[in-house]
């Protein structure tokens, strides 16, 4: 097994947005925490901040130096805990543990993440270039069909509707130019090693009497040319007892006719192949490529012993004759679709992701397998340049590669390099690629695409290491429920973005405006602190471990430009922390009297009311964090009992608050509270259950906020220049 690689360093999409956002934040923060401090520290010197009996902390001449000191620390204790609360240092715990969550949960679903950035990356692919064998079949393939002697034979296993010598040159083909290979089980059942490609005709050979052994015995290899992805086929050449060359070749239906200039007929007699055979032959391979059975052909030449080359350096670079063949059989092999692919194809169509099929099979094959699995819908769509054969494509140029990229569902007879040359062309067209390969030639585009997904059953040593994710069962349903991890990983840090943002809006524009007002703030230090740890630490675990749901698939890719904050979180954020800041600041300045604590001592009555505050605000996070599991939906309590995380830090949360308010009180200057104002508390935080609800109702522009900006800002520079224009022509 490959072994987890590292982060080549280079930043994804959504870690870029993510350190502006921080950056942007951390700023306000910081801006707001000097303005707080240089306002409480003129308040302070001016005489302006007055004491639990209202007279002023600090008067000129009179106040000691150390209580002027003492005085001014608090201040910057303030100041400083602002700047803790505002910048976001959970973002990168967030980020953190919901991609490891996501990584651990992924394994269960067959898919082992190599690159942790990997996960969110896959939830933004918007296209995905998969393999058709073994990926979108089983590859189990199998002989079901087969032409020799110039005809279609029957029954397929029977040799004696084979001619003797047709029959003898098969088998010594099949044997002879094979990677594979063919022995006995302990148990005396045949097992066969190789490709599903090979293994199948090395069935067929040992069902045709073929004796593997013995025939590799009876002859001598010269020189082998193993299957090359490019020319589509592979050859050997044998010395035979009687000192005869023979040079076999085997490889895709189409080409290696197309080298063929005879045929053995039924009598044992070499005919030239005219053009109503050829014909014949190439209405047999469409016939069965539409039926989406693989098509290859088998074929032989002899060759003069005296021109074989002698010398072993000369003999390494020998090319071997693929000229003037002899047509031996035509077979057809059935790989078929793997259950469940054509809906997770569907799935896939529905979630805005477009999945092509790359392969190297005949066009006709590839097209009968893409209307199987639905990547092509019907046979309308079944033509150029939704269907493409890899040598078209190739010979475009660059430009007119990207052109037609988008409109690509089909690559027939491609070689690997054509599949780097659509992935190139996708990802300049802005697309987020997502690539399946399993052969060392594929490294290349597993390298280059933004997603590389490996087979890890098929798959070489050399695809699994240029990859991300390796598929463990090589099934493209496993590479769907990949895209739904990657979505839900996206999801969760937007759900825990809205769940801060609403927190430090909230905390900076309550303590703000009570200095700015009073010169004092509800929010001390230690609560604030507190306040932190629910924000970024219980809330992170909380939202990050939010397990994937269909309705993620019901919704487009994020893309590569797509703003991270949504309208949909500017709405759900700004009702939530208007709502926060409106009754805590009606608390903080008319608190006394709606309490009824004006019979209080004052520094009591300032305490509770105060303790009311904090209590309320942490309250409002508890219930709005809930709010903040479902930001688009009116039911935010679907599937919340099934994740026991998120309902234990709840209850942590919970537990901790009350003894904070009931046990800690000198610890955290607060007070305790009756069970009247505790029900005040709760039904302040229960509330912003019903206006999230309220909030959902209102619809939200589609553009993006920052494009409407943008937008307006280009048009109005627009009509500046337009109207400065206008002055210089009248001057």
């Amino acid at each position: 097994m490959a072994s987890i690689s590292e982060d080549t360093g280079e930043e994804t999409p959504l870690q870029v947005r993510l350190n502006g956002l921080a950056t942007f934040i951390g700023i306000v923060g910081l801006s707001v925490a000097v303005l707080v401090l240089v306002v409480l520290l003129i308040r302070y010197f001016t005489g302006h901040t007055g004491n639990a009996y209202g007279a002023a902390q600090f008067k000129a001449g009179k106040t000691s130096l150390s209580d002027a000191i003492d005085g001014s620390i608090k201040i910057v204790t303030i100041a400083v805990t602002i700047v803790v609360v505002a910048v976001p240092e959970g973002l990168p715990l967030a980020v953190t543990l919901t991609l490891a969550y996501s990584m651990r949960k992924m394994m269960m679903d067959k898919a082992l993440v190599r690159r942790l950035s990997a996960c969110e990356t896959m939830g933004s692919a918007t296209t995905i270039c998969s393999d058709k064998t073994g990926t979108l079949t089983l590859n189990q393939m199998t002989v079901v069909e087969a032409y020799a002697n110039g005809k279609k034979i029957g029954p397929l296993n029977d040799v004696s509707f084979l001619s003797r010598k047709l029959s003898s040159l098969l088998i010594e083909g099949i044997a002879q130019n094979t990677t594979g290979c063919v022995f006995l089980s302990e148990g005396g059942d045949v097992e066969v090693s190789g490709s599903p490609t090979e293994k199948s005709i090395l069935f067929w050979g040992v069902k045709l009497g073929m004796n593997f052994d013995d025939m590799r015995r009876k002859s001598e290899i010269i020189h082998a040319f193993p299957f090359n992805s490019e020319k589509k086929r592979g050859g050997v050449a044998i010395k035979t007892p009687d000192s005869e060359v023979r040079v076999h070749w085997k490889g895709a239906a189409e080409i290696v006719l197309a080298s063929c200039t005879q045929y053995i007929d039924e009598n044992d007699c070499i005919r030239p192949l005219d053009e109503h055979k050829l014909a014949f032959f190439k209405r047999a391979i469409e016939e069965m490529a539409a039926r989406s059975l693989r098509c290859v052909a088998i074929a032989y030449r002899l060759y003069a012993l005296e021109k074989v080359p002698i010398d072993e350096e000369q003999l390494a670079h020998w090319e071997l004759p693929e000229d003037e063949l002899v047509l031996l059989a035509i077979v057809g092999i059935k790989d078929p679709c793997r259950t469940g692919v054509r809906d997770a194809v569907e799935l896939c169509t529905g979630a805005g992701v477009k999945v092509r099929m790359v392969t190297g099979d005949n066009l006709q094959t590839a097209k009968a397998i893409a209307l199987e699995c639905g990547i092509l819908a019907s046979e309308v769509d079944a033509s150029e340049p939704n269907l493409i054969e890899g040598k078209v494509f190739r010979a475009l140029s660059e430009v007119q590669r990207q052109e037609i990229a988008e409109r690509i569902s089909v690559m027939g007879r491609s070689s690997p390099n054509d599949k780097l040359l659509l992935v190139q062309a996708l990802k300049k067209k802005g697309h987020v690629v997502a690539v399946t390969g399993d052969g060392t030639n594929d490294a290349p585009a597993l390298h280059e695409a933004d997603i590389g997904l490996a087979m890890g059953i098929q798959g070489t040593e050399v695809a699994k290491e240029s990859s991300d994710i390796i598929i463990l069962d090589d099934n493209f349903a496993s590479v769907v429920k990949v895209v739904r991890w990657g979505r839900s990983v996206y999801a969760n840090i937007q759900k825990f973005i809205q769940f801060q943002l609403t927190v430090n809006v909230a905390a900076l524009i309550i303590n703000v405006v009570a200095a700015f007002s009073s010169g004092d703030v509800p929010l001390n230090t230690v609560q604030l602190l507190w306040i932190n740890l629910i924000m970024d630490t219980l809330g992170a675990l909380a939202l990050a471990t939010e397990p994937p749901t269909d309705h993620l698939m019901h919704r487009p890719p994020v893309g590569r430009r797509e703003p991270l904050i949504t309208n949909i979180m500017w709405r759900n954020l700004l009702i939530q922390a208007v709502y926060q800041v409106t009754v805590l600041l009606v608390l903080n300045f008319q608190g006394r009297r709606i309490l009824h604590l004006q019979r209080e001592n004052w520094d009591h009555a300032n305490k509770v009311k105060n303790t009311v505050i904090f209590n309320a605000f942490v309250l409002c996070q508890i219930f709005n964090e809930f709010n903040a599991r479902k930001p688009d939906q009116l039911n935010v309590f679907v599937g919340v009992l099934r994740n026991r995380l998120f309902m234990g830090i709840v209850g942590i949360t919970l537990i901790l608050q009350i003894v904070i308010i009931e046990f800690l009180g000198k610890f955290t200057t607060t007070a305790r509270l009756n069970w009247k104002l505790w029900l005040v508390c709760i039904v302040i935080g229960f509330l912003s259950w019903p206006l999230a609800i309220v909030g959902k109702l209102i619809p939200v522009p589609e553009t993006p906020l920052s494009k409407f900006f943008k937008c307006r800002f280009h048009r109005r520079r627009a009509h500046d220049e337009e109207m400065n224009g206008d002055e210089v022509s009248r001057q």
